[in-house]
């Protein structure tokens, strides 16, 4: 927290509103099977990587930041700091280019990428440092690497960090080609969006590793066979991230025209869109219509990621099944 906080006795507050988003996050269910990461909401402080964020309103966006002199926008900010919500906290002409993801989401992803004592990890997408933090305090400042093609990100973060007292590896650079001066990984996670996976990724893994990434609107978790293989599942929940920057474009959205020419609701169902985004450029909307219900409206679990030898596609049940689709 800046000056202001601290001489005005905030830190009690701080510490009651972190309390309350770690039972937010128990009673959410997400680290269930893993309980060790309740130690690490508990002792980072997520303020000191939020020291402004940019909070919507009716008129477009409101600034709210730590070191506002008015105590009461202080609470404020502090208090929407340990909501369990998403934050953007970098804007450019009304676009978002940088974000602190939403606590509970952060850690089903933590808790699906399943580190051991001891793992390595590659994180692509700085955004703020918090989820290096995390991943510092479970594992050891020196296991974690993170990267960020902004340096002004990686600039923040590092601060950020330092003030929360970790120091893991901060790179500038495109996170597509991954940091091959730090590799071998046991686990990549990303915190942006992915258009296709990365090739440069599985030779900086070792045999048996782990890649958990959003792609399309979804989450995806590979297990990396060697160099040229890896192949997996899409997790349960849904996800939106800000696109990675220097990897492929997401996929062409489909046209208002498309959509309003399907049944009634369907253009609005979440897994209907999901497998809009994941078809993107490959199945039109009354073809991927027709599979969604064919299929009986399947759960993003159905659906998969496999790379091979260069090769990558998406796939419903069964990689080699009678529905792929062929990704960048």
């Amino acid at each position: 927290m800046g000056g202001h906080a601290t001489d005005h006795g905030l830190d009690d507050l701080a510490a009651t509103a972190r309390a309350a988003l770690v039972r937010a996050i128990e009673a959410s269910g997400a680290w269930d099977s893993a309980p060790v990461w309740r130690d690490a909401f508990e002792s980072v402080p997520r303020h000191l990587f939020v020291p402004y964020y940019y909070a919507g309103t009716v008129s477009g966006y409101e600034r709210r930041w730590g070191d506002d002199p008015a105590r009461g926008r202080r609470e404020t900010w502090l208090r929407g700091a340990y909501a369990d919500a998403p934050l953007a906290t970098r804007m450019r002409d009304g676009e978002l280019l940088s974000s602190s993801s939403q606590p509970s989401l952060m850690a089903t992803m933590l808790v699906a990428l399943d580190v051991r004592d001891g793992d390595a990890v590659l994180e692509i997408g700085a955004g703020t440092g918090y989820n290096a933090a995390l991943l510092a305090h479970r594992l050891g400042d020196a296991l974690v690497t993170s990267v960020d093609l902004d340096p002004e990100i990686t600039e923040a973060a590092r601060r950020h960090l330092a003030a929360a007292g970790h120091r893991p590896t901060v790179v500038t650079g495109d996170g597509a080609r991954g940091c091959p001066e730090r590799a071998p990984f046991d686990r990549i996670i990303a915190t942006c969006t992915l258009g296709s996976i990365p090739r440069a990724w599985l030779p900086q893994c070792r045999p048996g590793a782990r890649i958990l990434a959003p792609f399309a609107t979804g989450i995806v978790v590979l297990r990396v066979r060697d160099a040229g293989h890896a192949e997996g599942r899409f997790l349960h929940t849904s996800a939106y991230f800000v696109p990675l920057r220097g990897g492929a474009p997401p996929g062409p959205e489909p046209s208002d025209r498309e959509i309003d020419a399907l049944p009634r609701g369907a253009g609005r169902n979440e897994l209907f869109r999901f497998l809009l985004a994941l078809t993107a450029g490959t199945l039109a909307v009354d073809e991927a219509y027709a599979i969604w219900e064919r299929e009986e409206r399947p759960q993003r679990e159905r659906y998969g990621i496999t790379v091979d030898d260069g090769r990558a596609w998406a796939w419903l049940d069964d990689p080699g099944g009678p529905y792929t689709w062929p990704l960048p």
